[in-house]
């Protein structure tokens, strides 16, 4: 048992409210803003607009788990409230909202519920294996990162313009069930997170997709 962990179940509990202006978990509660945003306005169908709060909500997750590993002075208990935070906000932005996404996009036809219902039951797994067995050899994931769900799903969406409704739902649907197959698969996918450089060019990325999704709601 480490210094932090025997620190942490010795020291009284602080309030619940006080995790809160932790920064790293202002940070991942930020991205839950955005992902509320996303859901929000996924509801009316507003696309573009989702896109962007999706995007965002990335961004603020990986920009967490940076400013976590770097800050000084967090106490076990500190680690171990943001980890959980990070996992339960995790399942909204990258489960829910994408299973929400592929049933609006499909009007709510009982054809995509099973589609919605497989993409969240991955998202479970994929994030409940994680938190037991964590990084491979320290360094990769199994399974597809559930956080690359909305990486993908954002791209996808530039290319909506191109098909019809009724052929993009499809699309959507057959990404979807990929991208879940993906999550509870064995491959070892890099832990892009991790590096600064990768925030770097997640910053890049989110700041380019926000102007072309943007550009499209004027």
């Amino acid at each position: 048992m480490t210094t932090e962990n025997i620190e942490s179940q010795t020291q009284p509990p602080k309030s619940i409210i006080s995790y809160v202006w932790d920064l790293p978990n202002l940070l991942s509660l930020a991205g839950l803003c955005f992902t509320t945003l996303a859901i929000y306005v996924i509801f009316l169908e507003v696309y573009s607009a989702a896109m962007i709060g999706m995007i965002w909500a990335v961004a603020f997750d990986w920009a967490d788990g940076l400013v976590a590993r770097r800050m000084k002075g967090r106490i076990g208990s500190d680690q171990l409230f943001g980890g959980q935070l990070d996992v339960l906000i995790d399942i909204v932005s990258y489960g829910v909202t994408p299973a929400i996404l592929l049933l609006s996009y499909g009007k709510f036809e009982p054809v995509f519920l099973l589609g919605a219902f497989l993409m969240l039951v991955a998202g479970a797994i994929r994030l409940s294996y994680f938190s037991v067995f964590g990084l491979a050899d320290g360094s990769k994931y199994t399974g597809l990162a559930i956080d690359n769900n909305s990486l993908a799903l954002v791209f996808l969406f530039l290319f909506e313009g191109l098909f019809s409704s009724d052929v993009f739902s499809i699309i959507v649907y057959a990404s979807g069930l990929t991208l879940a197959a993906l999550n509870v698969s064995m491959i070892k996918t890099p832990n892009l997170s991790g590096k600064p450089i990768n925030v770097v060019l997640l910053a890049s990325y989110t700041i380019a997709i926000t102007a072309i999704y943007g550009w499209q709601l004027l």
